[in-house]
């Protein structure tokens, strides 16, 4: 998966990583930050979401599409798309920007607008990758936990560096007896949950 990756991603991939870089080098306010995932995650990402049974991929908080760009490389293995979520619309603009020029459009469903209001929409989850704003995390987890399919995947990202902003969610899946998760210390802290 990760030795074909086309120029185009790759490319983009690059350009998104140093964007991201410069930002956090100068201080960017937060909320004009991409806060994307670190490369590491992003191949953690793309090969659990590989190993999914059929069925709806998903992704709460687009930014620049960089993580999205991780999971279209599974995608184009299984021959499916990913709905993503953002509400930010400078994001959104750079997100389009992002699937147009790595040309990776036909694997992208981007719902403009607050996932919590669209996610009632969505059944038969067989993979929902989290990383939105942390004060979502318990709602968002509420909206999807029953639409998980047998072995599909919630990831959460910032398991660690946002322990205590998202350990009511974190604490709510670890006694829910239709998971089994685990928080993996890669990147920020992933929780992953699989659906038993």
């Amino acid at each position: 998966m990760f030795h074909n990756i086309s120029t185009d991603i790759l490319s983009r991939m690059r350009y998104l990583e140093a964007m991201d870089k410069e930002d956090r080098e100068n201080g960017t306010a937060r909320l004009k930050r991409l806060r994307q995932i670190p490369p590491d995650t992003g191949k953690f990402l793309a090969l659990l979401a590989s190993s999914c049974p059929k069925g709806n991929f998903i992704e709460i908080g687009t930014s620049a599409g960089y993580s999205t760009l991780w999971l279209i490389l599974a995608a184009k293995e299984m021959d499916f798309t990913i709905t993503t979520f953002e509400k930010l619309p400078e994001k959104i603009e750079i997100a389009k920007e992002t699937f147009r020029i790595a040309n990776v459009e036909q694997y992208v469903n981007l719902i403009e607008g607050n996932a919590v209001d669209h996610l009632n929409k969505i059944e038969n989850i067989s993979f929902c990758f989290l990383d939105a704003e942390k004060e979502i995390y318990e709602t968002c987890y509420e909206l999807v936990k029953n639409k998980i399919i047998k072995n599909g995947l919630l990831v959460a990202d910032n398991a660690i560096n946002h322990y205590e902003t998202i350990k009511p969610m974190i604490d709510k899946v670890m006694k829910n007896e239709n998971f089994d998760s685990i928080i993996v210390p890669i990147g920020k802290g992933e929780l992953i949950c699989r659906r038993i």
